[in-house]
């Protein structure tokens, strides 16, 4: 019997480029449960992780509390370089310390301080255990702890703290192993465990919720000590050698040459020069489309590349300056030829729903970036703000105006130039909630999309596609209408899209 549908190669062998929605999946044969598949994939040749999920390195995307929540869920966030070299660092450093069980830099507050400060803390950062040291510094005497029990019941929000913090408290010493922390944790039965050095004075916390995030998040993306993963972005100008060196101090597990057009001379010199000093430090080049970019950067010695120039949605690239490719097309192409090196690549823009990241995986991507899909939630950098009262928050491309006037023009080779050209605008994006609950949605998502192609794991699938037993074809314009939602009067939309 002759297959039904086109392979991958007769699909994307052709003089026009094609986006994700160009095209669908034909279906397989099910013989298992949506929970049997497996979505482990690699980042780099070197690094493996249990979820194929990248959040991308904007200023409005991911800091410490976007990569702790992903490396918690399996996958990997990606810190942004518009600040500077200490702040990077810094960043990188919160999400290291995280997985140590221990908080090293918790928020404190003084005596004198009020209640209605703990609710201040409470609205912003969702918890409100907060140590109280004499001057509400980290590093001074540790008096007392305010909690919800403390606070609850309170009328009077303008009261001090002093006057109703809880005194007396369960501690331990500076140096304590993470086992037996944990097990005064239990025996105790409190929600914070205060570390404190031989005088008294607060060193770090240690929080229940921690001990339930280690059992309960057994996908979570770890390195060889233990600690949560994540990545730091560099640019190709001179500054990025000291801020490497400062990153790597910090323990970040790769970084990535965060470039719009990776096939300059710039980031080849800058990949050798990485892999020369820490030749352990895994490295993903990029930004590329085509086989030749490709070539360059393996050559260099990059162990990934990441894909796409211009498809995002607040990138206006291949409009402003008219160079770029269709994203599917550009990741089919160059996963292709640089699977020949055993080199995965990175699918970075275009992704708007959960069917584009398995599509950007099921022709060749190994992992997913994305930038707008996290923007949005609880864990993503800036406040929320109404408009129309609609909960928002701000998201903007690393080529708009804003985001280059505080750094991101290293990105595009336009740090030093007097007229800034924009490749990107801002924006805002709707309220997700967190990504504790947003993730696990992708994740089953694309579970059920596995599922539907007949395929259990990642592997398999790009053993498929590439022996032509994976089938696809093209959609036309009234194809993709009726392979939405349409002819209805009035429809409520699922929370996420």
């Amino acid at each position: 019997m002759q297959r039904d549908g086109y392979s991958a190669e007769e699909l994307f062998i052709s003089s026009q480029g094609l986006a994700y929605n160009d095209f669908i999946i034909l279906p397989g044969y099910i013989d298992f449960a949506p929970d049997d598949v497996n979505l482990e994939s690699n980042l780099t040749r070197n690094i493996t992780l249990k979820r194929p999920l990248v959040a991308s390195p904007m200023d409005t995307v991911t800091e410490s509390g976007m990569a702790i929540a992903l490396a918690l869920m399996g996958g990997i966030g990606i810190i942004h370089y518009n600040n500077t070299i200490e702040e990077q660092a810094a960043e990188v450093r919160r999400v290291k310390r995280f997985e140590n069980g221990f908080i090293n830099d918790p928020i404190v507050l003084s005596p004198d301080h009020l209640i209605r400060h703990v609710d201040e803390i409470k609205e912003k950062y969702g918890f409100s255990g907060i140590p109280i040291t004499v001057d509400g510094k980290q590093g001074s005497r540790l008096v007392g702890i305010v909690t919800n029990r403390d606070v609850d019941f309170e009328t009077d929000r303008g009261r001090k703290i002093s006057e109703v913090m809880s005194t007396g408290l369960q501690t331990a010493k500076q140096g304590i192993h993470l086992k037996e922390a944990n097990e005064i944790l239990k025996k105790s039965k409190k929600g914070k465990l205060p570390i404190v050095d031989d005088n008294g004075n607060l060193v770090s916390l240690m929080c229940r919720n921690d001990l339930l995030k280690n059992r309960e998040y057994p996908n979570a993306s770890k390195n060889s000590r233990k600690q949560l993963m994540v990545g730091a972005s560099l640019s190709t100008q001179d500054e990025a050698k000291d801020r490497l060196d400062e990153l790597v101090s910090a323990g970040v597990d790769v970084v990535i040459i965060d470039s719009a057009q990776g096939n300059s001379i710039y980031e080849i010199d800058m990949i050798k020069y990485i892999k020369k000093k820490y030749p352990d430090l895994d490295v993903i080049g990029g930004n590329v489309v085509t086989e030749e970019q490709c070539e360059r950067l393996i050559k260099a010695g990059a162990d990934s590349l990441r894909i796409g120039m211009g498809p995002g949605s607040i990138c206006t690239t291949q409009t402003t300056m008219a160079v770029g490719r269709p994203q599917a097309t550009a990741v089919f192409r160059c996963a292709r030829y640089s699977r020949k090196y055993n080199i995965p690549v990175i699918a970075d823009g275009g992704i708007a729903n959960i069917g584009h990241i398995a599509k950007s995986v099921a022709i060749g991507a190994s992992m997913a970036m994305m930038g707008s899909m996290f923007a949005g939630t609880q864990e993503a950098p800036g406040d929320y703000f109404y408009e129309q009262g609609v909960r928002l928050k701000r998201y903007r491309g690393m080529a708009s105006i804003e985001a280059m006037e505080r750094g991101g023009s290293k990105r595009y080779f336009a740090e030093d130039s007097k007229i800034k050209v924009a490749q990107g605008v801002s924006g805002a994006v709707v309220d997700k909630g967190s990504m504790f609950d947003y993730v696990p949605y992708l994740i089953q998502g694309l579970k059920h999309s596995f599922q539907d192609m007949g395929v259990k794991d990642i592997k398999t699938l790009h053993e498929m596609l590439y022996n032509g037993e994976m089938r696809f074809e093209k959609r036309s314009m009234s194809a993709q209408i009726e392979g939405g939602v349409h002819d209805m009067y009035s429809y409520k939309e699922p929370k996420y899209m």
